[in-house]
């Protein structure tokens, strides 16, 4: 019985683990995009960019596939209005915002 019942945990656990840590990441990036975009772009699903120019984060796959955007991210950045800063983002933090990104589909 008590075996019977710590197998079924462990098999629990392992299919959750998966789960949590696509939710960790999607909640990383999250953060990134609240802390870096939200100046000027709507992070989330209603929103209105704040910077009227500034494409909601939401609109993005409609532009590029979400796939496309990591080796901008990593390469940097670069757009046509001043207000953008440059970005150079690290593998963990372009995946993390990527996770996010496609939540927002």
């Amino acid at each position: 019985m008590f075996q019977h019942a710590l197998r079924q945990t462990l098999i629990g656990l392992v299919l959750i683990t998966p789960a949590l840590a696509a939710t960790t990441a999607e909640q990383r990036g999250k953060a990134f995009a609240r802390a870096n975009c939200a100046r000027c772009h709507a992070i989330d699903r209603v929103s209105k960019s704040p910077l009227r120019i500034a494409p909601p984060l939401r609109t993005l796959h409609q532009r590029y596939p979400i796939e496309a955007l990591e080796e901008a991210l990593a390469e940097g950045i670069s757009t046509g209005h001043p207000d953008m800063p440059a970005f150079e983002l690290n593998p963990d933090q372009i995946h993390d915002l990527l996770s996010y990104l496609k939540t927002l589909e």
